[in-house]
């Protein structure tokens, strides 16, 4: 399994069983470490997650689908053996808010490979999000666009 932060500071993600690099149909399976008072990007996904916290605690925020924008997020926290999903199409930020340890999750998703939306903040209306896809841990299982010539 290739294990790597594709660019992303204080963050690690390894796809232990996906849909490009595996076959899978159904779900994806990911193994994602977060150092200590780092946070994911703000997104959102057309797909249910589900998060297994292995290690560590934090803190999921999750903003608003009824407004234009994700707005002022709720702060949830998370814990070590905890268990914590997100609804499909929810903007949301998982932060490690520990300044010692590692946050260390599982991360299982619906309808792989996942179609992100990125917000520059919580105030970026949802119309403006960037989709992103193939996300960057996909990028290396697409074929290469063939030359015709």
């Amino acid at each position: 399994m290739h294990q790597s932060n594709y660019g992303i500071g204080g963050f690690s993600h390894i796809t232990v069983a996906g849909a490009l690099a595996h076959g899978m149909k159904e779900v994806e399976v990911w193994l994602q470490t977060i150092s200590a008072g780092q946070r994911t990007p703000i997104h959102r996904h057309s797909c249910e997650e589900v998060f297994v916290v292995l290690k560590g605690r934090g803190t999921l925020l999750l903003g608003s689908t009824s407004l234009p924008y994700p707005g002022t997020p709720q702060e949830i926290p998370v814990f070590q053996n905890s268990t914590f999903t997100v609804p499909i199409n929810y903007p949301h930020q998982v932060w490690n808010s520990d300044e010692h340890e590692d946050l260390q999750v599982l991360v299982i998703i619906s309808r792989p490979p996942v179609k992100i939306f990125l917000y520059e903040d919580w105030s970026m209306p949802h119309t403006a999000a960037k989709l992103k896809f193939p996300f960057v841990w996909d990028e290396d299982c697409l074929d290469a666009p063939k030359d015709e010539l």
